[in-house]
């Protein structure tokens, strides 16, 4: 049972930050499992019924929710081994990342957050929500409204195009999110005392089912781009 992440969660990311080193891991790796992956793996397992209420396609075996601790250093200048923080995400089981539509929850020393959107620039399923826009624009507004966004701290946001035109068709509401390179709705800041208390999962749940609609218009613009894509 979720119970709240414990204290020792953040001490570890604290930890790993001024000790980025495999030996001192290594050291530790007991502490990792204890008071990061565990309760991560709780969490996970406590979202669950949620998420399959939301799509039941949705992956939530918490081992192919959760990202590695581990980093993948060779294609940056940043050599540390390990994150100082941890983020899950929920997402159609086997899709590509680079494809996928996926809710998120992150932990870091500073605050949590969460979310769902498309993971980084996605062109195909981007050019699908701006045909959507132009041709049945009410459909995404009635998105807006049905998740009230923006609102109470979920702010739709996402890289934009910087000379992209923008067609006449689409209302006023829209033309903010048209010219976007990726689209995603996040909480941001959370305070970590609430983090460490089981009402995180109320938050995030609520949040989650909240933003159900947007899930559901997202990723059927990632399927109709996918479909262009193998068209």
């Amino acid at each position: 049972m979720f119970m709240g992440f414990p204290e020792e969660t953040i001490r570890f990311f604290l930890d790993i930050r001024f000790h980025n080193e495999i030996s001192y891991f290594k050291a530790h790796e007991d502490v990792y499992r204890q008071y990061v992956k565990d309760p991560f793996f709780s969490f996970i397992e406590a979202m669950a019924p949620a998420m399959r209420e939301i799509a039941d396609d949705m992956e939530t075996r918490p081992g192919k929710c959760l990202a590695r601790i581990h980093r993948d250093t060779r294609f940056t200048k940043d050599k540390s081994p390990y994150r100082d923080h941890l983020w899950l995400l929920f997402r159609r089981a086997a899709e590509p990342r680079h494809l996928s539509v996926m809710y998120w929850f992150e932990l870091s020393p500073e605050c949590a957050g969460w979310g769902v959107g498309l993971w980084g620039e996605n062109r195909p399923a981007m050019d699908a929500l701006r045909r959507g826009m132009v041709h049945n624009p009410s459909k995404f507004l009635s998105v807006l409204e049905a998740c009230r966004i923006p609102g109470d701290g979920l702010i739709l946001e996402g890289d934009c195009f910087s000379r992209m035109k923008i067609p006449q068709e689409v209302p006023e509401k829209l033309v903010p999110y048209y010219p976007r390179k990726s689209l995603y709705v996040s909480r941001s800041s959370v305070p970590l005392s609430l983090a460490y208390t089981p009402e995180i999962i109320n938050e995030v749940k609520k949040d989650y089912l909240r933003l159900k609609p947007m899930y559901e218009l997202l990723r059927a613009a990632a399927d109709e781009g996918m479909a262009q894509l193998d068209g």
